[in-house]
């Protein structure tokens, strides 16, 4: 079937969209007005619906027929049932919720698979901004000030891999993307994407 018909997605969904299998059982936390949702739906024939916090954004995905409700990440997500889907999508939104940790125990509760992606605070020009600057960087990822932006647990690519180590997440793919969402060659090298990749996808699921 052809896809012309959908609406355009970021190419760093599409990235996402390739981790998921057809027919899977899929939910989408902080999904916006619900293009991912719609293009799993469409593309891959898949169960997938969506929570998001902002209601504007709610009430938009809800005008084109995408069962999308509105929630919070930190409080939702121990409200469903263990196993319950197949993938939880949590893109870009970890560095912004209260508790990432926890949040990531409760998706890999839900779900067999976590697919994870989030601006990569170690790439070289947010480390020469600080450098040269000495103030938080500013960047088209990064575009608020720090009083103002939700950003509140920034995290770098090397972070995370520890953090999967230090909770027993099996990382199954991973690759870096700029900041359009264009993969990135450092797929092989966890410390060159740790510095050249403005953003990281991950794969996850529990041992």
């Amino acid at each position: 079937m052809s896809l012309a018909r959908y609406r355009k997605i970021r190419v760093d969904l599409e990235l996402i969209a390739d981790f998921v299998r057809p027919g899977s059982r899929v939910l989408d936390v902080g999904c916006a007005e619900g293009q991912l949702i719609e293009h799993l739906t469409k593309a891959k024939n898949c169960d997938a619906r969506g929570i998001e916090i902002d209601m504007e954004e709610v009430q938009r995905a809800i005008a084109h027929g995408l069962p999308v409700m509105q929630g919070d990440a930190d409080t939702e997500l121990v409200t469903y049932p263990d196993a319950a889907f197949d993938y939880v999508i949590l893109s870009r939104t970890l560095q912004a919720v209260e508790q990432p940790r926890e949040v990531l125990r409760q998706m890999l509760r839900i779900s067999t698979y976590a697919i994870v992606s989030f601006p990569n605070f170690g790439h070289w020009s947010l480390r020469l901004q600080l450098l040269t600057r000495g103030r938080m960087p500013m960047t088209a990822g990064w575009n608020r000030m720090w009083y103002e932006t939700p950003n509140i647990h920034p995290c770098t690519i090397k972070d995370f891999f520890s953090l999967c180590d230090i909770d027993g997440y099996v990382v199954e793919d991973w690759l870096a993307a700029d900041e359009q969402g264009l993969r990135t060659p450092w797929r092989r090298s966890p410390r060159l994407a740790n510095f050249f990749g403005e953003q990281g996808l991950f794969l996850l699921r529990k041992v």
